[in-house]
């Protein structure tokens, strides 16, 4: 089991910036990949980036792209998601998840079928 626990949700005006933390606990040896979906309201859950756990490869979704960062410190277990330049329709209920089968570079991870593992979310919104 993995346990993952987010933080440093918020409320931000338009243009700002947020850090979110994702800190892994338990059988983390066996993870392969961490990822961020986000829920707005009204919308179903979105994919927002990943990182796999050593090499670092990253994706991200095209309407963060250039203004999110996902990275990971491996020292501490934890995933970051640095949003700049956040716009209103980024507030969200952000998770984190993690994947503990091994993938090759193929596959994007983009969907949530490949998490095995979330955490409770945190909650993003950015004012006009």
């Amino acid at each position: 089991q993995v346990q993952l626990v987010e933080s440093g949700g918020g409320l931000v005006q338009a243009g700002g910036s947020l850090r979110l933390s994702c800190a892994a606990s338990g059988r983390t040896f066996s993870t392969y990949a961490m990822g961020w979906f986000r829920q707005g309201p009204g919308k179903e859950r979105e994919f927002v980036a990943r990182i796999t756990w050593r090499g670092g490869a990253t994706i991200y979704a095209d309407s963060v792209k250039g203004r999110f960062t996902i990275s990971r410190d491996n020292a501490k277990n934890t995933v970051y998601l640095q949003m700049n330049s956040l716009k209103p329709e980024d507030t969200a209920v952000y998770s984190c998840a993690a994947v503990s089968t091994f993938y090759t570079s193929t596959y994007s991870l983009s969907g949530e079928r490949y998490y095995d593992y979330w955490g409770q979310g945190t909650q993003v919104t950015v004012s006009s």
